[in-house]
C-alpha cells in the first residue's frame, strides 16, 4: 500500500486489511475517530512511533498538556504545524509515496 492508497481508502467504512496497529490507529485518527484511534494507541505505549501517535491525538483532543507529555516519552518537539500536516508525517513514516 501506498501512502497515496491509505488517503484513498479513508473514504470506507472500514479500514483495509493488514494494516499494522500503527496504520490502523492513524487510519481511525484521519477519520477522526479518536476513541478507536487512542485505544490502539494505548496498547503499544512503549513504543516511540505510538507515543508520537499518542502526542498527535492528545493534541488533537485539544489537551495539549498531555499531548507534551508523550511528545517527551516519544522524544520528539512538540509538532508546531497543523494537525492535518503532523497525521501526514506520521502515516509517511510508514508508508511510500
Amino acid at each position: 500500500m501506498t501512502y497515496h492508497d491509505f488517503l484513498d481508502s479513508q473514504t470506507q467504512h472500514e479500514p483495509p486489511a493488514g494494516l499494522s496497529p500503527l496504520l490502523e490507529a492513524l487510519w481511525y485518527a484521519g477519520r477522526d475517530e479518536w476513541h478507536k484511534a487512542h485505544a490502539l494507541a494505548q496498547e503499544h505505549e512503549d513504543a516511540p512511533l505510538f507515543d508520537w501517535l499518542h502526542a498527535f491525538l492528545h493534541r488533537q483532543q485539544g489537551d495539549l498538556n498531555n499531548a507534551a507529555y508523550w511528545y517527551r516519552r516519544a522524544a520528539r518537539p512538540e509538532f508546531d504545524g497543523s494537525l492535518r500536516h503532523e497525521w501526514q508525517e506520521l502515516v509517511k513514516t510508514q508508508l511510500p509515496d
